[in-house]
């Protein structure tokens, strides 16, 4: 059984929908003002992944995953351009749109547009106003905090602390600084709505609690979004949808973590974030980092923990993948109808399936299933040697393919798999230049840094680091067979292990 950790609760907790076999999910989308950045990427990626593998554990999944279309940094970016709201949220839809195809990233079942949704956003509001919960100010209308007690629950925080690194609206006319704002009085030149407070637009918090209850009821499975959204956004969101409704909201609430720069969270207002059209130009003087590329990068990190970006990281995402597919490649080329290796290979598929999906349940730890794609590729390539037949060369690569497709991975032929890991020269990894691309005069040629791909196939380090973290899970569990099996394993590579003292490992080639 899927389990999943519940922000809410702080533990994980085994999902069980509320209607049998049927989940009902909600991501809070982007605000579309400009380009999405790799923090977004891993957003989408995370939520794509888990309802990928919610359907192939058989579930019907209904999936939500909004726009902001109207909010102050839309309308600051029109007036800075000198163009209308519509315009900068067209781009930028558009962009979204490019960049998630790109990824392989499906489009949710419903993506609704704040703006399409005036009429139920002020039923809401004016449901908190009858109850008791919302405030006007003039043309204002506030969520009173004070009149939820249960807020604080998702974020942990009491009350004292609810200000400590908020984002809230300093403004005297509400009656407790963390109060936030369900209604916005439009200035000359906003866009407007009608409404029983006048003129004016919805606050950021209430679209998403209108969008969702709307799409999904008052009750649904899963909420999801970035770890950044806990606080203040998640948590109003709870206070505003149970307050109006009366209902539990979401019942299962997930955070995927930040993407780092050099250990510091990725995000615009610190300025050192990459966009995703910026990761794919910057590698397009080879055409050779690809949407599968940046997946397997994103992925090789458990969606709740840190990950730290790197050019180097990146390229060794490629490596690996074009050891996947270099083995595909040998694998097409059998031609026997049995041979000796068979009977290990089939054995080998079957606890690649078992090990993906506990990999999968537990948490959708995405490593610990990329690590069974690795174990298995190792396996095939040693049996390769020991002889294999036609017939399981197209049940491992089937394998591949039926499980790969959860991840988003191993979906192409090796002939479409551009095979060539180019290095760029020293001094351009992880120092954020653009390498020479088909505008730089002259171009540099690489082709003394490739490798061709009937090189030996070996390990990255980002894969070395995923074998040593499954091995130090196998010796914590006393599993020492399997601790064994992954030394052997690592010294097929030339890779040595030193154990030490204190119960960690050291590695070198």
């Amino acid at each position: 059984m899927l389990k999943l950790y519940n922000t809410l609760s702080g533990s994980k907790e085994p999902l069980i929908p509320l209607v049998p076999n049927q989940v009902r999910m909600y991501v809070c989308g982007v605000t579309v003002y400009d380009e999405s950045h790799l923090g977004h990427a891993r957003s989408a990626l995370v939520f794509d992944v888990i309802r990928r593998y919610l359907k192939f554990s058989g579930y019907a999944v209904t999936y939500v995953r909004n726009f902001t279309d109207v909010d102050d940094k839309i309308i600051a970016r029109a007036s800075q351009e000198g163009v209308s709201c519509q315009d900068i949220v067209d781009r930028y839809m558009d962009a979204y749109q490019r960049d998630m195809a790109r990824l392989g990233v499906v489009s949710a079942d419903v993506e609704p547009r704040a703006t399409h949704h005036m009429p139920d956003i002020i039923k809401m509001i004016q449901q908190l106003a009858d109850k008791g919960h919302a405030y006007q100010v003039d043309g204002d209308v506030y969520f009173e905090v004070s009149s939820f007690p249960a807020y604080g629950r998702l974020s942990k925080r009491k009350a004292d602390e609810l200000l400590a690194g908020a984002r809230v609206e300093v403004d005297e006319r509400k009656r407790h600084p963390t109060d936030f704002a369900l209604w916005k009085s439009s200035k000359p030149g906003e866009p407007a709505w009608e409404s029983p407070w006048g003129p004016g637009r919805p606050g950021w918090h209430i679209e998403c609690s209108a969008m969702s209850t709307r799409h999904l009821g008052v009750t649904f499975d899963i909420h999801g979004g970035g770890m950044d959204l806990i606080f203040p956004h998640h948590e109003n969101e709870i206070a505003q949808s149970c307050a109006a409704t009366g209902g539990d909201f979401a019942r299962h609430w997930v955070h995927n973590n930040f993407v780092q720069i050099n250990q510091e969270k990725m995000s615009k207002s610190l300025g050192n974030f990459f966009t995703i059209r910026e990761i794919f130009e910057k590698f397009s003087y080879s055409e050779r980092v690809t949407g599968e590329t940046l997946r397997y990068f994103l992925l090789a990190a458990h969606y709740r923990g840190p990950l730290d970006f790197s050019d180097l990281g990146l390229l060794e995402a490629k490596r690996a993948l074009d050891g996947f597919y270099g083995l595909f490649q040998r694998l097409d080329e059998l031609t026997d109808l049995e041979a000796p290796g068979d009977g290990a290979l089939r054995e080998g598929i079957a606890r690649l399936d078992s090990g993906f999906r506990q990999a999968m349940d537990d948490d959708i730890n995405t490593p610990a299933a990329i690590a069974q794609f690795q174990t298995l590729r190792t396996e095939s390539n040693k049996l390769l040697g020991l002889g294999l037949s036609k017939r399981v060369s197209e049940e491992v690569q089937e394998a591949f393919q039926r499980l790969g497709k959860v991840l988003g991975l191993f979906q192409l032929s090796y002939r479409d798999w551009e095979f060539h890991d180019v290095q760029p020269p020293m001094g351009w990894l992880d120092t954020g230049a653009i390498p020479p691309g088909p505008s730089a005069s002259p171009r540099q040629d690489y082709s003394h840094y490739s490798d061709s791909v009937t090189a030996p196939i070996t390990l990255s380090d980002v894969e070395v680091e995923q074998r040593l973290s499954e091995r130090m899970e196998a010796r914590t569990k006393k599993n020492f067979k399997r601790a064994d099996e992954i030394r052997a394993e690592l010294a097929s590579f030339g890779i040595t292990i030193e154990d030490r003292p204190d119960g960690t490992s050291r590695w070198k080639r």
